[in-house]
């Protein structure tokens, strides 16, 4: 309560303010009581007070989701790409032994388009073994 308050008087600009948020937000997560304790807390303020906490927080929680959307798409364009280049691969060549799989799922998403180039020159699973040793 008190950081956030702190916060609200601050005058931060909204970068250095959510860079802060964010780190609270990280580091100090409050348990059902404490959490309990804060909106006890909250009541106590004036209204003038609770509405700049309230302006704080809300624009915290905004970035925060936006931030968990972002990440939630790169991660759905990432789990997209694996599955594409996968299909492709076991269409042209048959089934990815379980060894060959696993490497090809911790590929970073640049690792992944740059198979996906590749996979276009392979003549056979040899040439994928091959481009994965390069790594």
């Amino acid at each position: 309560m008190e950081c956030i308050r702190l916060l609200s008087t601050l005058r931060l600009n909204r970068a250095k303010m959510q860079l802060i948020l964010g780190f609270v937000d990280t580091y100090l997560r409050l348990n059902d009581e404490e959490e309990g304790t804060y909106r006890a807390e909250l009541d106590k303020l004036t209204p003038v007070e609770r509405e700049r906490l309230m302006e704080v927080t809300m624009s915290w929680r905004e970035q925060a989701l936006q931030e968990g959307l972002q990440q939630g798409l790169q991660q759905g364009k990432q789990e997209g790409m694996l599955s594409v280049i996968i299909h492709q691969i076991e269409r042209r060549f048959g089934s990815l032994d379980a060894g060959t799989r696993e490497r090809i799922v911790v590929l970073t998403p640049d690792q992944l388009e740059s198979l996906g180039d590749a996979l276009l020159d392979f003549s056979g699973v040899e040439d994928l073994a091959v481009w994965l040793k390069s790594l």
